[in-house]
């Protein structure tokens, strides 16, 4: 039974004989570089290189279902890019725009006070 399913996968027309199987497995790096990138300072974040990153995995993710026969790796490994994309430009739009705002309501607050 494990043959089997082994040998199904191996002669799928997205398996490994196939670029179809191969493209979308190496991709996983970038999505793997980005969640390495949760840690770096928002300073370092690039904005037109996280929007090209979840438009990517959006645009893809919708490619994948539509294509004959479905491909599940590039469908997973685009959602993981996209997700990783949002998440960094909502980390950078945070610190951008909202932490300023915050710190000077407080900074007004504090002065009130004194």
């Amino acid at each position: 039974m494990a043959s089997s399913k082994l040998q199904a996968f191996w002669n799928h027309p997205a398996g490994p004989k196939t670029i179809h199987f191969w493209a979308p497995t190496f991709k996983w790096g970038i999505s793997i570089a980005n969640v390495a990138d949760f840690a770096k300072p928002h300073e370092k974040i690039s904005y037109p290189q996280q929007v090209v990153i979840a438009c990517t995995g959006i645009i893809w993710s919708r490619y994948s279902m539509v294509i004959t026969p479905r491909n599940w790796n590039l469908f997973s490994v685009s959602v993981a890019m996209s997700g990783t994309g949002l998440y960094q430009l909502s980390r950078k739009i945070r610190k951008d725009y909202f932490s300023g705002a915050e710190k000077e309501a407080v900074a007004a607050s504090l002065e009130l006070e004194v």
